[in-house]
């Protein structure tokens, strides 16, 4: 990213990263070939996050979506994931709607929760990204 990237505040990761001015042109083949999801195979690694969980967010836009819908703090009932059930159906967030409805989608993995769903989802997170998926 630039160096001003969020020189007016926090801001949220454009769906099409193609058009995200705050991205340089490494950044851009970074985040488009997924390389910037490596980081957190080491904190997988490490035991700080699973394989599979909801995608952690900054507190500036927790704070916001708690605003719309306080179900948000359920979430920490399990640890954050290198992938997630939201991220692979709704995408990146760039909008509150999205923001509310990645919740959804988060609480309903929460809720049904096993191993074969979280097979299901490292399944698919794996064919997407072979296959050049745009999150």
């Amino acid at each position: 990213m630039r160096m001003d990237a969020e020189a007016l505040g926090p801001q949220l990761s454009c769906s099409n990263g193609d058009i995200d001015a705050r991205l340089t042109r490494v950044g851009r083949f970074i985040r488009a070939h997924h390389l910037d999801e490596i980081p957190q195979l080491y904190n997988v690694l490490k035991g700080d996050m699973a394989l599979i969980g909801y995608r952690p967010e900054r507190k500036f836009f927790i704070d916001q979506i708690m605003r719309h819908d306080n179900r948000y703090e359920l979430l920490y009932q399990i640890r954050p994931g290198a992938t997630s059930y939201a991220t692979l159906y709704n995408g990146y967030t760039d909008t509150m709607e999205k923001m509310l409805k990645r919740l959804e989608y988060d609480l309903y993995y929460l809720e049904h929760g096993s191993f074969w769903f979280d097979a299901r989802i490292l399944f698919n997170t794996f064919c997407a990204i072979v296959f050049g998926k745009k999150f």
